[in-house]
């Protein structure tokens, strides 16, 4: 007697709707195929496994012995197909860690670059998105950690600084700005800001906000729903400028210039932080951790 692992899944769905009908349904086929399918379980196994009515389809008492063992062995065998998974892209497990600052240049670029070097045999897996949604992530395990703007806080998720990035302002040449010695926060009123809707663009906004909000004043930031590449395309137009971080300069943009801004205690910075559950215990990720200590120490 041979039992397909698909006849127990079909089993264990039916036992979960009590309803051929719905089953059917979410499996794509029609009622009477499952019904056949079930049936021939059924024969298969000597036993009445589902009393059917109008009402739908409830397991007899032995039935839900056996959905029971059914719905362990799907469970094994889903887990096994993760596992598999996992060691065919990486054979010493898998990091998946969310950014929202650029990898054009700076320190998460070189981060990531010395964890895939020192660690090949780990599947590393990148993704990008802004502050709240990476902590969204984080709570529901897609991701192991996240680094982002210092500053954010959610109940489980710990945290540590890393790194500052300087912040720059990015001006098309021949701008006005471009001739003082040194530009200040005071010298970007009345100009037109573009941000990106993600990454660091809302973190950016709110800091331009708290920066050049005065009586009777506030900047004029414009959000585009897009990357902060396509910002610099636009801010090459000439009618908006933007800020962005050191990372930025990996890439040479033909016409833009990238000026420090100051403030009264210096070069106006950004402070990034790693985040994590507390609860996380992925080998890949305690990894990570041993290169940032050694690369940023607390």
């Amino acid at each position: 007697m041979t039992i397909e692992v698909r006849q127990l899944r079909y089993a264990v769905l039916t036992a979960d709707m009590s309803s051929l009908s719905r089953a059917a349904s979410a499996l794509n086929m029609r009622q009477a195929t499952l019904s056949q399918r079930v049936t021939q379980l059924e024969d298969k196994l000597g036993i009445k496994l589902f009393t059917r009515s109008t009402r739908g389809a409830e397991p007899t008492e032995m039935g839900r012995v056996f959905i029971e063992s059914a719905r362990r062995i799907i469970t094994d065998i889903d887990n096994l197909q993760t596992t598999a998974r996992a060691v065919s892209y990486g054979e010493q497990g898998r990091l998946a860690v969310g950014y929202s600052s650029s990898l054009m240049a700076g320190n998460l670029k070189q981060t990531f670059s010395d964890y895939l070097t020192r660690f090949p045999d780990v599947q590393f897996d990148g993704v990008e998105a802004g502050p709240e949604t990476l902590l969204h992530r984080l709570q529901s395990r897609t991701i192991d950690v996240a680094v982002a703007p210092t500053g954010m806080e959610e109940s489980g998720v710990v945290s540590r600084r890393v790194w500052s990035d300087r912040l720059l302002v990015t001006l098309l040449d021949g701008h006005r700005l471009l001739e003082n010695e040194r530009i200040y926060w005071t010298d970007l009123r009345r100009e037109v800001f573009v941000v990106p809707g993600s990454g660091i663009g809302p973190i950016v906004a709110n800091l331009l906000a708290a920066r050049l909000t005065e009586q009777g004043y506030r900047p004029n930031i414009i959000v585009q729903d897009t990357s902060l590449e396509s910002v610099l395309s636009i801010v090459s137009v000439g009618r908006f400028i933007t800020i962005a971080t050191e990372a930025s300069q990996g890439v040479t943009w033909p016409g833009l210039n990238f000026r420090e801004i100051h403030d009264q205690g210096g070069t106006a910075r950004l402070e990034f932080s790693v985040y994590w559950r507390e609860d996380n215990e992925n080998p890949a990720l305690q990894r990570f951790f041993t290169l940032i200590n050694e690369r940023y120490p607390a």
